[in-house]
């Protein structure tokens, strides 16, 4: 399954991508469905369905506690990126 959110305008700009796969420490802002223009740092990325979970995005529980909320990647801009993997970088740079 091919998955992947777009950049906001200032990194399309900087990276001359229009959209990246997700990973985790990316922060993003939601854009959509009931968690909009919530921003946080990814702390899961789901490639099987296409899901991302968000720092901070949570949903009650019937029995108690909390569990995190799954968000579509296509309804999430990224808005900055983790830099730390070294091929990431580098494919990121070519564009450039």
């Amino acid at each position: 399954m091919k998955f992947g959110s777009h950049l906001s305008t200032e990194l399309r700009e900087g990276h001359a991508k229009k959209t990246v796969r997700p990973r985790v420490g990316d922060t993003v802002r939601i854009v959509r469905g009931e968690f909009k223009d919530i921003e946080g740092k990814i702390t899961k990325v789901d490639t099987s369905i296409g899901v991302v979970n968000v720092e901070g995005v949570t949903r009650e529980k019937q029995k108690g506690g909390t569990s995190p909320v799954p968000i579509r990647s296509s309804n999430v801009v990224l808005t900055s990126l983790s830099l730390a993997d070294q091929a990431r970088k580098k494919k990121l740079e070519v564009a450039s």
